[in-house]
């Protein structure tokens, strides 16, 4: 686990959009963290939860990890002993990024647009380039993958992250591409996981992070409630991270976690264990 999770109180005039770029947390993710604050009037003194602590994912802690099950991207330095992680937009339903292994196979500053044949049988009133600036969806910087016609690159749109919008190429903040760009050098392996629940060992206690599904992201962003869509496969990653501790766990905080889906790591055992997880090799 990685991160903290603080609180910031509202201005009379704050939305939580303004919220989530100044804490660099996608819209999704922010508003399933304070499903009972109102979006777009919070009022002023109303308190926001800042879901910026994150479970990693099952992937190799190196490179470049992207989650789509969280809608976050993480980049492992050199030795895995530090990690940035950011938030991002992914493909609307029918064009999602692929799942897979990866690696980023060159870099463009101020980037050209070549919308793909996918994309101009949808408008074809598009052009067949659009250069650099700010009617250019790819933003000022563009990481290519060596899948053809996806890339991991910035947006003109930044509202757009934390949502399913684009086509199956990965969005970033425009601050937050110009710093990925900038660690990432080509050749770096991408490991690409969906993985919504996620579960760790951390002080001694299993916690349990679930977030909200593709479909209830779009619900998010119709501005509806999520619809209750329970995981089939919650109990066995949880009853798996549990390992031989699986009877500590609290079944109904698990359910809950899974009903709720705020994607804020719960911890669903005691508090004092007895047991070291990380010398049971559970971590």
């Amino acid at each position: 686990m990685v991160g903290s999770i603080p609180s910031y109180y509202t201005q009379q005039n704050d939305t939580l959009l303004d919220v989530q770029r100044v804490y660099d947390v996608g819209y999704a993710e922010l508003i399933a963290a304070n499903q009972a604050v109102n979006p777009w009037l919070p009022g002023s003194g109303t308190r926001v939860v800042i879901p910026t602590e994150y479970i990693l994912p099952p992937a190799p802690r190196t490179g470049v990890v992207i989650n789509l099950g969280e809608r976050r991207i993480y980049y492992f330095h050199q030795g895995g002993k530090a990690v940035d992680t950011f938030p991002i937009g992914l493909g609307v339903d029918g064009k999602e990024t692929p799942v897979g292994t990866t690696t980023i196979v060159a870099k463009e500053k101020q980037p050209a647009w070549y919308p793909p044949p996918s994309i101009h049988e949808e408008d074809p009133a598009l052009p067949t380039m659009v250069p650099p600036g700010p009617d250019n969806p790819l933003g000022e910087y563009a990481l290519r993958l060596g899948w053809k016609n996806f890339l991991i690159h910035g947006t003109n749109k930044p509202d757009g992250i934390g949502r399913n919008v684009s086509h199956g190429c990965v969005h970033l903040y425009p601050e937050d591409i110009e710093r990925l760009f900038a660690e990432v050098p080509i050749g770096t392996t991408v490991h690409v996981v969906d993985q919504s629940v996620l579960v760790a060992w951390s002080g001694g206690r299993l916690y349990v992070a679930v977030h909200p599904t593709e479909a209830q992201t779009d619900e998010i962003d119709d501005g509806q409630p999520m619809t209750v869509s329970p995981s089939p496969a919650l109990t066995s990653i949880v009853a798996a991270g549990a390992g031989d501790r699986r009877d500590l766990v609290d079944w109904q905080l698990v359910e809950r976690a899974g009903r709720e889906r705020t994607g804020i790591p719960v911890a669903v055992t005691p508090a004092a264990l007895g047991v070291d997880a990380c010398s049971a090799g559970s971590c």
